[in-house]
């Protein structure tokens, strides 16, 4: 019978808290792979999804998801004026956080480009895309929400139309998506009271200029709505997409764009970098670090429960020196040992991680690469872990053995 597995057997119950421990220790190290690469996907998909060949935000800023971005709801009519663009359409993102249930739910609402973005392109699990101007939305199932339910958002209740799966932010929110005029309602909408005193207040402001003096209906003009004062400019929305005609020029079209002070062009390409090199790089680095100190913490670990195993053998090993028996034979008991260990921990932390990490709050993507680039970093701290041991065993004079 091998050596290493005879002492094994002779040791079972530390060997199997010590795999145990391993193997939590390096489905962990698994997993921070597994959720960065979701980080990337959730932070790239709806980017992907939405379709547009390049991202009019407003000038100066990095777009609607690393920042606020706002541009004229006019430029939708001004991109579609450039020779080359297929179709130009508004779209509006921001986050929200409302009580659903007694508990808080945070939306991530995306304003779509109605009647021509219907929302076709969602992947739908139930129901339908959005039909009518107002009131309809589609909802990730991740929100909770039932199709057909309704919730109340700002002053206007919305029906869940449709479900969709998978789509969340980069936050790892769920997506609700609303027609463009919906999602500006819900962003900017305000407490009747504070309607009420910023009319007051420009009341007084008109009222004390010349102008207010002059012309008195002007006071009164100034408490109506917003919209009806032409001073004031219609909400903006967060970007505007385009989407390039067959055979377009993507270089001349977007040199066209740059002509235009007030823009900032991003490719698709682009938008996912920006959204990789922000938020995403922090994470990946974090992420980085903890998986380098769970590595150290297992290998450490392996390396003492192997020089304990070899402390509590010395005399065996003394015997084995003092029959003959060679160095290479001892050495391939301890790093036998040592393997076994990384490999049990292994397939522990393979087999636990299979039904955890489906289980967690945001996504976590494993790949074969993740699994064989683990796998060899085990062989390799086991391997690393097994020379304290090794270096215990050669120091072993045959002689202990005949000691007291």
């Amino acid at each position: 019978m091998n050596l290493a597995v005879r002492d094994i057997r002779h040791n079972a119950g530390r060997f199997i808290f010590t795999t145990l421990g391993i193997g939590l220790l390096l489905m962990v190290v698994l997993g921070m792979s597994g959720i960065y690469r979701g980080l990337i996907y959730e932070a790239t998909l709806l980017v992907d999804r939405i379709g547009a060949d390049l991202w009019i935000v407003q000038g100066g800023t990095r777009g609607p998801f690393a920042e606020m971005s706002r541009v004229s709801a006019s430029l939708e009519d001004r991109a579609r004026a450039v020779p080359g663009v297929a179709s130009a359409r508004r779209f509006v993102s921001h986050t929200i956080q409302r009580e659903h249930r007694g508990k808080p739910l945070r939306i991530v609402v995306e304003g779509l480009s109605w009647p021509e973005d219907r929302g076709g392109w969602i992947p739908l699990i139930a129901g339908r895309g959005i039909e009518r101007a107002h009131f309809e939305m589609i909802a990730d199932a991740s929100l909770g929400m039932a199709l057909g339910e309704r919730i109340e958002l700002g002053k206007d209740v919305y029906e869940v139309v449709g479900l969709t799966r998978g789509l969340v932010g980069s936050s790892g929110d769920g997506l609700a998506f609303f027609t463009v005029s919906d999602a500006m309602a819900i962003q900017f909408d305000v407490l009747g009271e504070t309607v009420r005193l910023e009319r007051e207040a420009r009341r007084e402001r008109v009222a004390a200029s010349d102008l207010g003096r002059m012309q008195p209906e002007f006071v009164e003009r100034a408490t109506g709505l917003s919209s009806g004062i032409p001073a004031f400019a219609k909400p903006q929305v967060s970007a505007v997409l385009v989407t390039l005609a067959p055979g377009a020029d993507m270089d001349a079209v977007r040199t066209t764009f740059g002509n235009w002070p007030d823009i900032t062009v991003y490719s698709t390409q682009q938008q996912k970098d920006l959204l990789l090199s922000g938020m995403v790089d922090k994470a990946k680095r974090q992420l980085g670090l903890f998986r380098v100190l769970l590595i150290l913490i297992s290998t450490i670990i392996i390396a003492l429960i192997i020089y304990t195993l070899t402390l509590d053998k010395v005399r065996d090993i003394a015997l084995l020196k003092l029959i003959g028996a060679r160095n290479g034979v001892i050495i391939a008991l301890i790093l036998q040992q040592a393997l076994l260990m990384g490999a049990v921990g292994y397939l522990i932390a393979w087999g636990l991680g299979r039904f955890a990490f489906p289980n967690f709050p945001r996504l976590v993507i494993i790949e074969s690469a993740d699994l064989l680039s683990l796998a060899v970093i085990v062989a390799g701290i086991s391997t690393a872990a097994s020379v304290l041991g090794i270096w215990k065993a050669m120091r072993v004079e045959p002689n202990t053995v005949l000691a007291a």
